[in-house]
């Protein structure tokens, strides 16, 4: 099995709810890293092109650059958790990727030493 991981970054506001209670909106520099896998390589020896990958996670990320998540679709009627951003990446990301490769996960880093990862039960 082959793995290929590519990583972006984007700053972005929030306030999520905890217990009930709204948090006061804060900022972040999000970091995310996406791992996708698969058994065989192509006639060239790639998995997939690594600048297709960023591309397609930039693509994915560009509407939370600069952005409040609260405001944002789906966070506009989602709690903007670490957890559900990563797994709004992993959903949108994996309609993008080329046949035969897999996403195994998405890491999204909300700040240092917290990470939250998400692994789609079924893959593409």
């Amino acid at each position: 099995m082959y793995s290929l991981e590519v990583e972006t970054e984007f700053s972005a506001a929030h306030a999520i709810v905890l217990q009930g209670v709204r948090e006061v909106v804060h900022g972040h520099n999000w970091h995310v890293k996406c791992e996708v896998e698969g058994p065989v390589l192509d006639p060239e020896g790639l998995l997939c092109d690594f600048h297709a990958l960023e591309s397609a996670l930039a693509k994915v990320t560009a509407p939370f650059r600069n952005a409040d998540l609260n405001a944002v679709p789906p966070f506009d009627a989602v709690n903007p958790t670490a957890e559900h951003v990563a797994k709004h990446i992993a959903e949108e990301l994996v309609a993008r990727l080329p046949n035969g490769v897999r996403l195994a996960c998405v890491r999204v880093t909300e700040a240092p030493r917290c990470v939250a990862v998400y692994r789609p039960t079924s893959h593409r």
